[in-house]
């Protein structure tokens, strides 16, 4: 009887409010999309690094006159070195035949290079690509070795953009959760400042505490649960209209949404919507009510 009667007040207050109900929801709604969505790019982003860093390169190219044993004794360091992976030495027609393949769609500038322009080169994969810096600080002064490059410099401004991005993901869903969480305050205080006189009998009479709060707090859990769904239909909607969709062609650059990230995604959503409205109302209640 006593859990009937507490969902059935929990209908009541959503409908007695309806307004301010859908407003809370709504807003409970846009801010757990915009979380489950920062959640989604943070693992976007950790699963494209782990994907372009397995398969980054650092490229020690040779002066045009290093002499054969130079490059030996590099060769020998190289595979020697437990920073390195894996050591291929490119020489001077191989990396003709690669310039041709790379630029085959510019054939003038392919006539003007001679395969004897092109330098020599080492192309090594490491242990952890995070550590060029070292390889870099390690062979930069050794003799016969000109230039070597990273892709990974490239790729850490690509990712500095993508994190920035998550930051101001994060940033808009903390405002948005805010506002959802004043919301939330100001619909229990009214709903529980149209029910005083209920809740004072119900004080005189003997009820206990959990018995007078549990309607209202409810009445959040029932608004961000809610909320939550609509949240996991928004992102629904953004896999099929947009990923699945519009930058689909984007498939080669960014590392795919799975349905299953998004449906693992939803409890995170669903948990903070219910808990901190729960949290919230209760707080609330402890101020207004003061029981």
């Amino acid at each position: 009887m006593r859990m009937k009667y507490v969902l059935s007040e929990v209908l009541v207050g959503l409908w007695r409010n309806v307004t301010m109900t859908i407003a809370m929801i709504i807003t409970m709604a846009v801010s757990l999309t915009m979380l489950g969505a920062s959640g989604l790019l943070y693992q976007q982003v950790g699963d494209m690094k782990d994907l372009y860093y397995e398969n980054v390169q650092v490229s020690i190219f040779l002066a045009t006159d290093v002499s054969a044993e130079q490059r030996d004794g590099l060769d020998a360091k190289l595979k020697g070195d437990p920073l390195v992976k894996e050591v291929v030495y490119v020489n001077k027609d191989e990396a003709y035949k690669r310039f041709q393949e790379m630029y085959q769609d510019a054939p003038d500038l392919v006539n003007a290079v001679k395969a004897d322009q092109l330098p020599e080169s080492f192309r090594i994969k490491l242990v952890n690509p995070e550590q060029y810096r070292d390889i870099y600080n390690q062979y930069k002064d050794t003799e016969g070795v000109d230039e070597i490059v990273d892709q990974s410099k490239l790729l850490d401004q690509i990712f500095n953009v993508l994190t920035a991005i998550q930051n101001i993901a994060l940033g808009a869903a903390t405002v948005m959760a805010f506002a959802a969480l004043l919301l939330v305050a100001n619909t229990i205080q009214v709903a529980a400042y149209s029910k005083r006189r209920e809740v004072a009998v119900m004080k005189l009479v003997g009820a206990s505490n959990w018995f007078i709060q549990a309607p209202f707090v409810l009445e959040a859990v029932v608004a961000g649960l809610i909320g939550s769904l609509l949240g996991l239909v928004a992102l629904i909607g953004a896999k099929t209209f947009l990923f699945s969709g519009s930058l689909k062609a984007l498939e080669g650059l960014l590392s795919p949404i799975e349905w299953s990230d998004i449906f693992l995604v939803f409890p995170l959503m669903a948990g903070v919507g219910c808990l901190i409205s729960a949290i919230t109302a209760w707080i609330t209640l402890r101020f207004y009510l003061r029981v």
